[in-house]
């Protein structure tokens, strides 16, 4: 029996949420993924791209140039790397439309039949020609929620999602056949409009008017991050071969959580999608890397996932074997570099499952506390411990110093602060205005000084990833938390002294945030909703 070959070995990364992978940073990710057995490169870029004649689109965002694309391009190909773009053209373009220069239908998704609107995507795919060799491109098209709901529905009437689908489709169509482009979408909207909103179902029949809605040229891409049971990838297999035989597969590498990433998870779930594939034959096989909410985890977080799924693209099974070439390639033991994922999985008696832990508790409110009811005693000593632990990886490794200083740093925080809101509270309903002062003048200061002290960090693994461009917003989210930790510590001190009657938050009972249990983590990745339960 013939040995089974993956044709398609590519990573996409996300540079779309702030994080604008620098041009000298993509001088070393492209060789690294090459390396690794990867074949192709995806770039995911909603608005962070030039294109002539729309000065609207990308305004503000650091986007690419046509120059720099063209060199990313060269870079791919002289690295025997086909470069993919990856554009959105449907949903996903909030940052664009808030400049209302294009009519949408939701806040975040374009208004289907405008004309101003196709000639903006037939502008993309002009400049995509212009800078990339591929005949290929995705274009996007997932997550529409809402879509002909808001203006649409208004403006047309209720039509059903596969008609408004197929409608769209065959423009959009029609502009790639013009540039001779092969078409790849991401393929969930054919699935939740009689899903119940819902992705992914079991082993089914698609109604024939979704499946009539995809036009035979167009290759739907079945993303899953999420399952650790190969039986739920290949009962979605089944589904899209209904679609299309030609069908592609996403996977995820965990870095949209917040500061840290998960590689546990992402094996957990990788592996039995790599073996389902290889069951149905599903010959192209994508990892994403994306970056919700900020982006703040770098790309080089999960190079322990990329390296792992790599090779098992390339049919190296033994992870054993996997493990020593990881630490012969990059001088530092494989399971050392899994300590990242401890940021956001603190805990031991936990399953294995994606958690924003390190990032909502950077921003748990001293008072408010929001997340306070999670929080396990002695989570602060877990902390500290790991962010040693980090710290001397840190100093071992002269190539990922930046990655592991960073990540100690901020477990150097949490190691005071993960607990500060617990203790500041029960201090207040004590009465004890001493212990409140020594909090104040102790700890509270300290806090100051350690999160001066990630932040100088943060900012060089920025830097070092990405342009400086969308930094600004991780000035403003820890910039503000230095403000209200000052705040907090003014506020104890004015009333310990007397100064003040009373601090009414303290005097609230925290209510559980979605049924979290103490000792418990979650994915909560929004730093709006975790700072304040008042309008941000």
């Amino acid at each position: 029996m013939a040995k089974f070959t993956f044709d398609i070995k590519g990573v996409m990364m996300d540079v779309s949420r702030n994080a604008v992978i620098s041009m000298d940073n993509w001088r070393t990710l492209v060789p690294m993924l090459k390396d690794m057995g990867y074949n192709t490169l995806l770039i995911y870029a909603e608005d962070t791209y030039e294109i002539e004649g729309e000065p609207y689109f990308g305004y503000l965002r650091g986007r690419y140039s046509k120059a720099q694309l063209r060199e990313l391009d060269d870079l791919a190909y002289a690295n025997g790397m086909e470069l993919i773009p990856c554009i959105q053209t449907l949903g996903h373009l909030t940052t664009l439309l808030r400049w209302r220069e294009y009519k949408f239908d939701t806040p975040d998704a374009l208004l289907v039949g405008d004309e101003r609107n196709y000639e903006l995507i037939e502008n993309m795919f002009r400049t995509m020609k212009d800078c990339f060799r591929t005949k290929r491109i995705h274009v996007g098209m997932d997550e529409a929620w809402s879509l002909g709901t808001g203006n649409y529905l208004r403006e047309n009437g209720y039509e059903n999602v596969a008609t408004i689908m197929k409608k769209h489709l065959s423009r959009v169509c029609a502009i790639a056949e013009k540039y001779g482009y092969e078409l790849l979408i991401w393929s969930d909207m054919f699935f939740r409009g009689w899903n119940g909103g819902k992705y992914y179902s079991p082993k089914t029949t698609l109604p024939e008017e979704y499946v009539k809605a995809l036009p035979e040229s167009v290759i739907p891409v079945y993303w899953n991050y999420y399952n650790k049971e190969e039986s739920v990838y290949l009962d979605m297999l089944f589904n899209h071969r209904q679609l299309s035989d030609n069908t592609w597969f996403a996977g995820g590498a965990w870095t949209w959580l917040g500061y840290g990433p998960d590689n546990k998870f992402t094996l957990e779930s990788m592996i039995p999608a790599v073996e389902a594939c290889k069951k149905t034959k599903t010959r192209n096989f994508i990892v994403t890397v994306w970056g919700d909410n900020g982006s703040e985890c770098s790309k080089y977080a999960v190079l322990p996932s990329l390296f792992y799924i790599g090779k098992l693209l390339s049919g190296v099974t033994d992870e054993e074997k996997i493990k020593a070439k990881f630490r012969a390639k990059y001088g530092i033991d494989f399971d050392d570099f899994m300590l990242l994922d401890k940021m956001n999985n603190p805990y031991e008696n936990e399953e294995s499952h994606p958690s924003t832990t390190a990032k909502y508790l950077l921003f748990n409110d001293y008072f408010a506390g929001m997340f306070d009811n999670s929080i396990a005693e002695g989570t602060g000593e877990i902390y500290k411990s790991l962010s040693e632990k980090l710290s001397v990886i840190a100093r071992g490794s002269r190539r990922f110093a930046f990655l592991f200083d960073s990540a100690s740093k901020l477990c150097n925080v949490l190691a005071l602060k993960a607990e500060i809101g617990i203790r500041t509270r029960a201090a207040y309903k004590a009465g004890d205005k001493e212990g409140l002062l020594r909090l104040a003048d102790e700890d509270y200061t300290e806090i100051l000084k350690r999160i001066r002290a990630f932040k100088k960090a943060y900012e060089k693994q920025w830097t070092h990833d990405n342009t400086y461009n969308g930094f600004e917003v991780q000035d403003y989210r820890l910039g503000g938390l230095l403000e209200r930790t000052d705040a907090c510590r003014k506020r104890l001190t004015d009333y310990a002294k007397g100064k003040l009657k009373s601090i009414p938050e303290l005097e609230y009972e925290l209510l559980t945030v979605d049924r979290l249990e103490k000792g418990r983590t979650q994915y909560f990745n929004s730093f709006t909703l975790t700072v304040t339960g008042n309008v941000m």
